[in-house]
């Protein structure tokens, strides 16, 4: 009852924008262009055809259908003559507007952020995953439930403005989709004090590193080669929408962790931004912010802008980072490559990679460990014997650089970040600067 347009598997649509600096910020042709690439890109995820595309300069918005109805009809023309299914505009619809460019041009229309949806509910395999998008899904179906009860209203004669039969079930129908919002709310509010514990818990034992970026940067390749595992890579846009945790070095005490996120998109619906925070959550208490950018898009500095202006919302924007330029093997021209040279001298800290060049991901790799390295004190420890669980707590948990034997205990000499020492119960034995004891070592 409640689902709107579904967007069938290999399907073709004709894509609709328009510049129109005060509604949705393209200034040119080449934004507009630029944006129309990305949705291409969404629909080739879904299994759609993009066909062709039209763009239309506006001053001003036309209310009823946002363009023109001599345009709408062009369109139409043009979408029948190539066989689409539907029509796709790069800017969200309202349900009148949805109704009434069907009514011009006989064609379902849909908008940008449906796209992200579908997508996003097909993507989507944890629980949480699924139910944040479902709330971002009724959330966006809510003011459009009018659509859905229209035909129903003409054809049993109900009077729709005066408390006719289709205008009671559309009340009904809200009250639901309000209901089923509120019910999903509290599950993600369970959700979100369960994750907060295990965060809490894994602070104690782990330092993260996350991969943050604009979508398909490269991030779930980066993290299959510098963590030598297998997390699901596709050419297509939001192939990862749950985050993913692996093991970067196995060897090093406490572990190190790196968190792959969910890609991050320019012009984002509202309706979907609250569940873009909730699922990069995991950047906001990483150690280490790994940005990854596709350095071979043109648009690949208004991506890292993107990138870098969210990590802000999060108030995260200080966080130690390094910025990773990938695919840089797909630079085609020596502009693209004296480009990409100015990139990494305007940005500190980054590097030009190709995830396809081991020796690119071995140094990447090892900068990253280093960090951690570089995170860690040392301290020097002496711990009797019969103290089981200390010696335990030490071996495991921290890097063990020497160990000498005494009549009644060992002496350790370890290497940890300092946050983790206070969680391992172990910091009486610590030895002091001038504890004559040190001598030993």
């Amino acid at each position: 009852m409640f689902e709107n347009f579904s967007i069938p598997v290999e399907s073709k649509a004709t894509l609709v924008s328009m510049v129109c600096p005060h509604f949705n910020g393209h200034d040119n042709d080449a934004e507009t262009a630029a944006s129309l690439r990305e949705l291409r890109e969404l629909l080739r995820t879904l299994g759609v055809v993009a066909q062709s595309e039209h763009i239309q300069q506006r001053k001003k918005l036309e209310a009823s259908t946002m363009i023109g109805k001599g345009k709408l009809e062009e369109i139409a023309e043009v979408a029948r003559a190539e066989d689409s299914t539907f029509l796709v505009f790069d800017f969200e619809l309202t349900a009148s507007q949805v109704k009434n460019i069907k009514k011009i041009t006989g064609f379902e229309a849909i908008d940008r952020c449906s796209v992200i949806l579908e997508i996003f509910a097909k993507h989507a395999h944890t629980r949480e995953a699924k139910i944040q998008i479902e709330i971002s899904r009724l959330e966006y179906l809510l003011p459009r439930l009018t659509t859905f009860w229209t035909h129903f209203t003409r054809i049993r004669g109900g009077a729709y403005h005066k408390g006719g039969e289709g205008e009671q079930q559309l009340e009904l129908d809200r009250r639901m989709v309000r209901k089923r919002i509120e019910h999903y709310r509290e599950q993600m509010k369970e959700i979100v004090v369960s994750r907060e514990q295990q965060r809490k818990r894994r602070e104690k034992n782990v330092v993260t590193a996350a991969i943050v970026g604009y979508t398909n940067a490269g991030k779930s390749s980066l993290m299959n080669r510098l963590c030598k595992v297998h997390v699901v890579e596709e050419d297509k846009l939001f192939s990862t929408l749950d985050v993913t945790c692996r093991t970067l070095n196995p060897e090093s005490r406490p572990p190190m962790v790196m968190i792959d996120t969910v890609g991050l998109l320019q012009n984002l619906p509202a309706s979907l931004i609250s569940g873009f925070k909730t699922t990069l959550d995991s950047a906001e208490t990483a150690d280490l912010l790994v940005i990854v950018c596709d350095i071979s898009d043109h648009n690949h500095e208004k991506h890292l802008q993107v990138t870098i202006d969210f990590l802000k919302e999060l108030g995260i924007g200080d966080k130690d980072r390094i910025i990773v330029f990938n695919k840089k093997d797909l630079l085609a021209s020596p502009d693209e490559n004296l480009n990409a040279i100015i990139m990494l001298r305007t940005h500190p800290h980054s590097f030009l990679i190709s995830c396809h060049d081991p020796q690119d991901v071995k140094k990447l790799r090892e900068f990253i460990i280093n960090f951690f390295l570089n995170q860690q004190s040392h301290y020097d420890l002496f711990i009797p014997y019969e103290q089981g669980e200390a010696h335990a707590m030490v071996l495991s948990k921290t890097n063990v650089m020497s160990q000498v034997h005494h009549q009644n205990g060992i002496f350790y000499r370890i290497r940890v970040p300092d946050f983790i020492i206070q969680h391992l119960g172990v910091s009486r034995y610590i030895l002091s600067q001038d504890d004559p004891r040190r001598s030993e070592f």
